[in-house]
């Protein structure tokens, strides 16, 4: 909705559960729906309703109280992004290295959300009742890459489903060191907080971390490297990372998960490249409103692009 009180009202489409019939109609999502109903906004027949699980029937008129949202806590800031694709329900940036995600301890501004606001002023209709984006996946700080961010409640509960199904198609770039051999495969193992350090992800037993799956495939040889490709069949925090490193083959640049190579470190002195060097290249899942099946692809930038050549020789 915008940024204005709205009445949302006309008659139940279908029967069946309050929530869901009104979540149908309304285009408010199940959880909003109920947080309304808490807060007396939602009437049938002219009558306050507060139990979800409640059954009505088809026909029935309907009110929705849609109060305006509350402002985000962070602010907005005029940062530059990249938009790939933008409609109404959601946007797709292509996030440069170095842009923090969400604010946090460390990072209060500067990040894409505070950039997000600035550009989808007017346009976010209030992500559980707040206007603020809906982040429904992150990427590490210093990777690069296709990142979708929910505009709407709608959209939001859709694409955190997708992702809590692994559903979402998502390939990653990287450039790691040595050969993998064979070359292409699949690294499966639980990811879980590291016992002995809290700032990094860890393979552990299973059973105590989460399920993590990454099927990877060689692009390229190069010189001491190797470009590959990254499949995710789940999504865990530095999930490439921790899995290329478990192999004997940490992404180069990763200050935290691997050294790279000795006779690799004067290229990447000498190019200036301090990060680990990963790229969300593709993105793929069901529009939550269209339901049209979308796909997004990104080039290498061009930090990865010039290390890539300069491994090439």
């Amino acid at each position: 909705m915008g940024a204005l009180t709205n009445i949302i009202q006309g008659e139940v489409a279908s029967g069946g559960r309050i929530d869901k019939a009104l979540a149908e109609v309304s285009g408010l999502s199940r959880e909003r729906i109920k947080a309304l109903m808490g807060e007396g906004r939602v009437s049938l027949a002219g009558k306050p309703i507060a139990q979800a699980s409640l059954k009505v029937d088809a026909g029935t008129p309907f009110a929705i109280d849609v109060p305006e949202a509350a402002p985000a806590e962070a602010v907005a800031q005029d940062i530059p992004l990249v938009v790939v694709h933008e409609d109404e329900h959601l946007i797709i940036v292509d996030k440069p290295a170095g842009l923090v995600v969400h604010p946090a301890a460390g990072n209060l501004d500067g990040t894409l959300v505070n950039a997000l606001l600035h550009h989808c002023r007017g346009q976010l209709s209030g992500i559980g009742g707040v206007a603020r984006p809906g982040i429904v996946h992150r990427i590490d700080k210093d990777t690069s890459g296709l990142l979708v961010v929910a505009k709407t409640d709608k959209a939001h509960e859709g694409l955190a489903a997708q992702f809590a199904d692994h559903s979402i198609e998502r390939a990653y770039h990287a450039v790691v060191g040595g050969r993998p051999v064979p070359v292409a495969g699949t690294v499966r193992g639980a990811i879980a907080r590291s016992s002995h350090d809290r700032k990094k992800m860890a393979l552990v037993e299973d059973g105590r971390g989460k399920h993590a799956v990454t099927h990877f495939r060689t692009l390229e040889a190069l010189r001491g490297a190797t470009l590959v490709e990254c499949r995710l069949e789940t999504g865990r925090t530095h999930q490439v990372r921790v899995h290329m490193a478990s192999i004997g083959h940490a992404l180069l640049g990763d200050p935290v998960y691997g050294r790279t190579p000795s006779p690799l470190r004067p290229i990447l002195s000498r190019l200036g490249f301090s990060r680990q060097a990963l790229h969300a290249a593709e993105l793929g899942f069901v529009h939550p409103v269209s339901q049209e099946r979308v796909h997004f692809a990104s080039s290498l930038p061009d930090d990865m692009r010039t290390l890539i050549d300069e491994l090439r020789h």
